[in-house]
């Protein structure tokens, strides 16, 4: 089972599309999602939704990261083909998995899971999401909670 709403967020250092290192705290409203593998049909259709919402997450005060096991060089071709304006995190080996215990499947790649984090620890977890208005849900529900609001 993954990290629970309540749990610590586990520390986060992974190289983004660009090869450079995202050292995240989780201090600050945060979604971390986790899919599959890029250039894949859902992936795709998640990625281009936290695309499409990004501007208004932004606007809420919350950062979007996607995580998957492709590497660096795969997740800067995602992103440039797509346009993706947020990091995708590499974890070719797993490891940022493990830290939130996402299962894996028989094939390697994880679960699709997503984690809403503020102040240190797990404020939602969400799974085997349905890609296509899982971006949308999640930022509603950070509105409806009151982790984040939107300016007037």
């Amino acid at each position: 089972m993954p990290l629970a709403p309540g749990d610590d967020a586990p520390a986060v250092t992974a190289p983004n599309q660009d090869g450079d290192d995202v050292n995240l705290t989780f201090e600050e409203p945060t979604v971390v999602y986790f899919y599959p593998k890029d250039d894949t049909p859902g992936c795709t259709i998640e990625a281009n939704q936290f695309q499409r919402e990004l501007e208004t997450y932004r606007d809420a005060g919350v950062d979007v990261y996607g995580v998957s096991i492709d590497d660096v060089d795969s997740h800067r071709s995602f992103c440039k083909s797509e346009g993706l304006e947020f990091d995708l995190l590499a974890d070719p080996d797993g490891e940022i998995a493990d830290a939130f215990a996402v299962e894996l499947r028989d094939s390697g790649v994880t679960t699709r899971t997503t984690f809403l984090l503020a102040d240190g620890e797990i404020q939602a977890v969400y799974e085997g999401v349905d890609p296509d208005g899982h971006a949308r849900d999640v930022l509603m529900d950070a509105l409806e909670d009151g982790l984040v609001t939107l300016p007037e």
